[in-house]
């Protein structure tokens, strides 16, 4: 791809998740079978497929026998199967075990993995069906054709200085020219984001909101947890106006994958999702279950809450979106793995449609949101339409809107709920009334590195890495207002909730703040580009390969 300025395909795949990679194996599927020899191509950032991939993971496997019907499901890499489900409830040193479960969050049954894992094992499949895989390229930037449709994208110019001057080794980026693009990049999506923004693909629904999950993955000694244990957690270190909970899997080989996801609607300025995990992990049920282990793996990802009333439209001229870019995610079960795979077989068949009419206008894409409201997608996500809605002003209000929407299929007695942007829910200094995070916390913050880590002892655990000469991928909107209003008035928020030690916030001899930002440590969670006060700060891509290099999250 780098000695050509241009290249040109019939199927242009943004992202290397399940829900890409399901896309482009059905696709290939469908086009083997009726004779066809169209071209798909897929882009991933990472250097390699999984290394950006991070998920609890529990997964609903069955979507494996309509991806894969030839293969056995001993061939696909996932680890033990859930044997023990049980909730718990936590107080700062007690833990409750509940004798029922949260509606809809029951596991037992489906399989505990490494999603990266699989996503490696589902690039095999796909490349052996002829797909066309490259990771290590980054796209920057939608390709437009002469009447302002999606025609590709392209991929990052590098040997770029930090100041955007080119340097001796630049290599322009490649134009990759498609008939359809299908944009799989997960989470926040940057090229996604400008898509559902320039053809207002958004209109008429609710805004996405979003949680940030911090996972570790541990080895611990045989007898501490059994493999297919499963435990999910309410309560502490939360308080009532916080929304979310821990999860702690039983892995083969003494392994355990433990995590803490928080909605990120929350108001306190100073909250730390990070700082929250490693004090939730002092839960004596939960030491117990780490004592004697070692931690392996560190890395942080947001996921997209919003459900059903905050899917985007899903298609526009030569384009559609699937998997997590769309948000397909089933609340309050954290089910998006299934959800992802199934959308990119749906997006795969209306692209064989398009291919046999060449016709990719709205008019026959549209299929493709026929195909999800007739699809397992609508049937998880449509009863449970309102559920996270009901809980941005607290967990005693939204426990009565779950209520009333479990007795009415889901509608609730108020109807459709709205959604504002986290980044609205945050508060200024002066107007937040209670404790600040470390005030709640006083005597817990010291992390002792055996059970208990800070930031940059956990991002050490990530293999993050990126390249030092190019242009900052995080970028200050408007400086000005950013020191005036984010810094002066909410106390950057950014230093707290960015789970990597991105953001820190200096105070020079003069007593004046400034924001520096270690663009080197960044996970790709996207927090900043959700949560930042006033859209402060908006997430780019860096050059390809660089970020986490995570192998069994």
């Amino acid at each position: 791809m780098s000695d050509v300025n241009t290249v040109s395909t019939d199927i242009l795949i943004i992202g290397g998740g399940p829900s890409g990679l399901a896309t482009a194996i059905h696709l290939a599927d469908i086009l083997r079978q009726s004779g066809s020899h169209e071209r798909i191509l897929l882009i991933e950032k990472g250097s390699s497929i999984g290394n950006h991939i991070i998920s609890g993971a529990v997964i609903k496997t069955d979507v494996f026998k309509d991806l894969l019907p030839d293969a056995d499901l001993s061939e696909i890499p996932l680890d033990a199967k859930v044997v023990k489900d049980t909730t718990v409830f936590l107080t700062e040193k007690d833990a409750i075990k509940l004798p029922f479960h949260i509606p809809y969050m029951g596991d037992k049954g489906n399989y505990t993995a490494s999603l990266g894992q699989v996503c490696r094992y589902l690039a095999t499949k796909a490349e052996e069906k002829g797909v066309e895989i490259y990771p290590g390229f980054a796209v920057n930037e939608i390709l437009y054709d002469e009447n302002g449709k999606v025609a590709g994208a392209k991929t990052i110019d590098t040997g770029i200085d930090h100041h955007g001057n080119r340097m001796e080794n630049f290599q322009p980026g490649t134009r990759i020219e498609a008939k359809l693009t299908i944009f799989a990049e997960g989470v926040r999506g940057s090229l996604t984001k400008q898509l559902i923004h320039k053809f207002n693909l958004q209109k008429g629904k609710n805004g996405q909101i979003f949680s940030l999950g911090c996972k570790e993955l541990w080895s611990v000694p045989e007898g501490n947890i059994k493999p297919g244990e499963v435990y999910h957690t309410v309560g502490y270190p939360l308080n009532m106006g916080e929304f979310g909970g821990g999860f702690i899997y039983g892995l083969d080989n003494n392994k355990v994958a433990l995590g803490l996801v928080v909605g990120l609607d929350y108001p306190d300025p100073t909250f730390d999702t990070h700082d929250a995990f490693q004090v939730w992990k002092t839960n004596l049920f939960i030491a117990r279950i780490l004592k004697g282990g070692r931690m392996i793996e560190y890395g942080a990802k947001t996921l997209p809450e919003g459900g059903y009333y905050s899917l985007p439209q899903l298609y526009t001229d030569n384009a559609l979106i699937v998997g997590d870019s769309a948000g397909f995610l089933a609340m309050p079960a954290l089910k998006g793995v299934h959800l992802a795979i199934h959308s990119g077989m749906l997006a795969a068949r209306t692209a064989a449609l398009a291919l046999s009419k060449n016709d990719f206008s709205e008019s026959v894409l549209k299929e493709y949101e026929t195909l999800i409201e007739k699809s397992v997608i609508h049937k998880e996500l449509y009863p449970v339409r309102n559920f996270r809605q009901g809980f941005t002003k607290g967990m005693i209000a939204g426990a009565f809107h779950f209520g009333t929407q479990l007795i009415t299929g889901g509608a609730g007695f108020f109807g459709r709920l709205k959604t504002h942007p986290d980044s609205q829910a945050t508060k200024k200094l002066m107007e937040y009334r209670k404790k600040y995070f470390k005030e709640r916390f006083k005597g817990k913050l010291e992390f002792d590195k055996v059970l208990t880590f800070d930031k940059a002892t956990n991002v050490y655990y990530t293999g993050v890495n990126h390249d030092e000469q190019q242009v900052p991928h995080l970028h200050v909107n408007n400086p000005a207002t950013f020191e005036t209003v984010n810094i002066k008035e909410y106390g950057a928020p950014c230093q707290f909730y960015c789970s990597a030690e991105v953001y820190e916030l200096h105070t020079g001899r003069d007593g004046k703040q400034e924001l520096r930002i270690h663009a080197e440590n960044c996970l790709h969670c996207k927090t900043c580009d959700i949560k930042e006060p006033g859209d402060g700060i908006t997430w780019m891509t860096p050059n390809g390969g660089n970020g986490p290099e995570y192998q069994y999250m």
